[in-house]
């Protein structure tokens, strides 16, 4: 569910996690969940559905969301900015942007996007979910976008192993080193709380995670770096 703190702002817990007051409540848990999943589609993939204008660089107006929605599902007739913003702020991945009355999604679109996106701070491995059939031919022909625009690395062996766990059960992780990557000219792009963006990645770069699962804590439920 969505609430907010009048002292600390957005959540999605049953309590303020820093005060621990009850909050004010703006959404439950399904629709979190759809309205999430309508801003994913229409951010990265068919604005043009809502009739809605995105720029150069992913952003779409929010009161235009906002009317959009309205009109098109009755459910979210309700829906105002706060909610919606209290969905960016609180995404547990990083996946969204508000500034100046516009929003935007900062990865996972299909169409060409001028995102620039920060590529300072960028850890110097990152990692990379795969099976075991693939990992052998990317290490040899590197990283590439099938149907997203970019490709999608982790910030953490773990975030990558719950990445690949959507598609498979046993994914091998892939090791990018992240740091001659990019003196060698590869640019990354930092696209959110751990996830990280290229156009593509040589397989010089590639090598596989000695890491072994049993290193690792309990698995939370599988959810894509989407």
């Amino acid at each position: 569910m969505l609430k907010e703190c009048r002292s600390h702002g957005y959540f999605r817990e049953e309590f303020c996690p820093h005060c621990g007051s009850e909050g004010k409540f703006l959404l439950n848990d399904e629709e979190v969940e759809l309205l999430g999943r309508t801003m994913a589609g229409v951010l990265r993939h068919f604005p043009e559905r809502y009739g809605l204008e995105m720029d150069a660089h992913g952003w779409v107006d929010l009161r235009d969301f906002l009317t959009a929605v309205q009109i098109r599902n009755r459910r979210f007739r309700f829906v105002r900015q706060h909610h919606v913003v209290g969905l960016i702020e609180t995404d547990p991945k990083g996946r969204y942007q508000f500034e100046d009355g516009k929003m935007r999604a900062t990865y996972g679109h299909s169409k060409d996007i001028d995102l620039d996106l920060p590529t300072e701070g960028i850890p110097d491995v990152l990692f990379y979910p795969t099976t075991e059939e693939e990992s052998h031919l990317l290490m040899e022909a590197g990283l590439r976008p099938s149907d997203r625009k970019m490709v999608h690395l982790s910030a953490t062996f773990e975030a990558a192993l719950e990445a690949g766990r959507v598609r498979i059960a046993q994914p091998v992780i892939l090791e990018i080193d992240a740091k001659t990557a990019r003196s060698s000219g590869v640019v990354i792009h930092k696209a959110g709380k751990t996830v990280y963006t290229s156009k593509e990645v040589p397989g010089e770069f590639l090598r596989r995670s000695h890491r072994v699962e049993e290193e690792l804590p309990p698995a939370a439920s599988a959810d894509s770096t989407d």
